[in-house]
């Protein structure tokens, strides 16, 4: 136990870097830096917003549209005494990037209820997602200005009667059920709430996946460029407990990584969601329907991710064996990133559940693609599969490992190698 030990605290040492170390804090400080300016940038989306406008009709109708607008979140900077063209330049010089224009006799034509159309101007003066997001701004407007319009015309022909009452007549009382759990509510908001908890999942697998699966095999090609593995093998311990300690230290390190990317991550994703209020309907409905995790559920997604961790170690391992040198072994990585990114994609697109049976069942057949598949699964107290799932990752980890122990436990792993230039594998 003693040699077992030392030999997986060597294999700690070895990976765990001053560039491993540099690189996990680097990701925390990133994601740091990129929450807090998604939070910034979510503070002045929020705020109220500047916007010109310049009204060449002077009617009532006008200057009771200009007074609705600042009712609606927006800061009107009335410009007086200009044309649209001096106006245009006035606002093309400054900060603000709307620019609304009431044409002359627009109160006549609406009270006509004829269409008169109104003048919006947006400058673009960047074509980041803070810049673009002026125009999501300039249809807030025109509905708040179609809003008011639209109330006034109900309230003068029906008085006494609420605009909305009219204008939305049907009323519906909503209700979700999960499993055996029924709660008033939107199923639309429960299933963004679902998503953006999952959201997290996909992310952080795929990247401690690949990471940990390019760590082994980069390891054993070093160790045989290096001819450190015929030391290592020599010494007077079993070869399966070299490959034990081997993917056991990789696994330790692969999960300290993940838990300082999801940290990082979830502090990134805050930075966007963190200032937006959530209702404490919303907050009751989640409670009812029983959505949340318990001690078992983070005990199960544990579970989960740690055996697709150790199915892509075990795979690695094997395939860090036909690598000639630790060049070669950067791009044996490949088999494992595409066996990664197929559930990958499926579960931001589409649902696997969704899938025909026959490519459903080559996804399944995928052990990464469960761990995918956990975070939902808990949330709707469908235990069962999530256990299916995790004795499915476990055969084939036991299958890999098995493979793996036959190749180390003969000379195979000091002969195999894989040569693209001639396109077959030597022994």
């Amino acid at each position: 136990m003693k040699k077992f030990l030392n030999l997986l605290t060597k294999e700690i040492k070895e990976i765990i870097t001053r560039q491993l170390i540099f690189s996990m804090l680097f990701t925390l400080v990133l994601f740091y830096f990129m929450g807090e300016l998604g939070k910034s940038e979510v503070r002045r989306a929020a705020a109220m917003q500047k916007i010109f406008a310049l009204d060449l009709d002077g009617s009532q109708i006008s200057k009771n549209l200009i007074n609705s607008l600042e009712l609606t979140n927006f800061k009107i900077d009335l410009l007086k005494g200009k044309n649209k063209e001096s106006a245009i330049d006035t606002a093309k010089k400054s900060e603000t990037n709307l620019l609304l224009i009431i044409p002359q006799g627009f109160g006549e034509s609406v009270a006509k209820f004829e269409i008169k159309e109104l003048e919006t101007y947006t400058f673009l003066r960047t074509f980041s997602i803070s810049g673009i997001r002026h125009s999501a701004i300039l249809k807030g407007v025109i509905s708040a200005i179609n809003n008011y319009l639209s109330n006034n015309f109900l309230q003068e022909k029906v008085p006494g009667t609420s605009p909305e009452n009219i204008k939305n007549p049907i009323k519906s009382k909503d209700f979700v059920l999960v499993k055996n759990k029924m709660a008033e509510g939107s199923a639309s908001s429960i299933a963004g709430f679902v998503s953006s908890q999952s959201l997290l999942v996909p992310v952080v697998l795929m990247m401690i996946v690949i990471y940990c699966s390019n760590m082994v095999i980069s390891a054993i090609a070093m160790e045989k460029q290096n001819k450190t593995l015929e030391t290592l093998l020599t010494v007077p311990i079993s070869r399966a407990s070299i490959i034990t300690a081997k993917m056991l230290s990789a696994g330790i390190v692969g999960l300290i990584s993940a838990a300082i990317y999801m940290l990082g991550y979830r502090y990134f994703m805050s930075g966007f969601f963190r200032d937006i209020p959530t209702s404490s309907r919303a907050t009751q409905v989640i409670k009812e329907l029983g959505l949340s995790f318990s001690a078992n559920g983070y005990l199960l997604f544990g579970l989960s991710l740690f055996f697709a961790i150790l199915c892509a170690l075990a795979l690695a391992m094997i395939l860090g064996v036909l690598a000639e040198d630790f060049r070669s072994a950067q791009g044996l990585v490949m088999p494992v990133i595409f066996l990664v990114m197929i559930p990958y994609f499926i579960s931001i697109f589409s649902d696997i559940s969704s899938l025909s049976l026959p490519f459903r069942i080559l996804v399944l057949a995928i052990p990464f693609s469960h761990p995918f598949l956990t975070t939902q699964n808990i949330f709707l107290q469908n235990y069962q599969a999530v256990w299916l799932g995790i004795i499915y990752m476990f055969i084939v980890f036991i299958i890999l490992v098995i493979m793996a122990a036959r190749i180390f436990s003969s000379d195979k792993i000091l002969t195999m190698k894989l040569k693209f230039g001639k396109k077959r594998v030597q022994i």
